[in-house]
Order: structure tokens, then sequence, then C-alpha cells
């Protein structure tokens, strides 16, 4: 296994890959947002395949991703995030159901 995000840290992305920002959905109905650089192991961090998930989703497994958009760096990443953390819970669902808030710059938008 490797051990080496289990600090919290990111791995560096390879030039031209992108950083993701995320929605999950977690078993109680609620929302999680994060931001990563390998959308699929840390999804597999969140749901327990992997040392690092974070706690809130520890308690609150299966986790899912409903929304995920790239952006070309962290800063950019990190920035929507906080966005999305203010968000309400019911425009954090509009968001997930399609309808397109302006929120961020992302690079790209991959919908659910």
């Amino acid at each position: 296994m490797d051990y080496s995000t289990a600090s919290g840290e990111e791995k560096l992305p390879e030039e031209n890959s992108f950083w993701a920002v995320y929605l999950l959905r977690c078993s109680d109905g609620s929302l999680y947002a994060g931001v990563t650089v390998d959308l699929t192991r840390r999804v597999r961090q969140h749901n327990g395949e992997l040392v690092g998930g974070a706690r809130y989703t520890q308690c609150r497994r299966p986790v899912s991703v409903v929304w995920s958009r790239s952006v070309p760096d962290r800063g950019a990443a990190q920035r929507l995030e906080a966005q999305l953390k203010r968000l309400s819970k019911s425009e954090k669902e509009r968001l997930v159901s399609g309808v397109e808030l302006t929120i961020g710059s992302g690079e790209q938008r991959d919908g659910k």
C-alpha cells in the first residue's frame, strides 16, 4: 500500500494534468467537497479501501462522486472548493442536478 498520502498531502500532478474539485454524496445524504489530483484514488481513500480518507467520511460510507470539475492548478482547486463549501445544501443539490451555477472558472465541467 502507498502510505505517502496518509498525512493529507497530495502528490504533485504531472505536467499537463489537472486538479479535480469534487462533491461526494455520503450514505447519510450529506455532501462533502474536496480536491485531489487523482479522483479515483481519493474516492477509494474516502471509502476506506486505502489509507488517507477524511474523518468526515469515515462514518458516512459508502460515498460516491456526484459532481466534479477539473482546474489547472492547486490554487484554483482550493478557491473553487472554498466557494463550494460556502454554498447552501440546496445550491449544492442544484449543482449536482446539472444546473450551472456561477462558481469558479474551471477548465472543464464533468457533470455527474
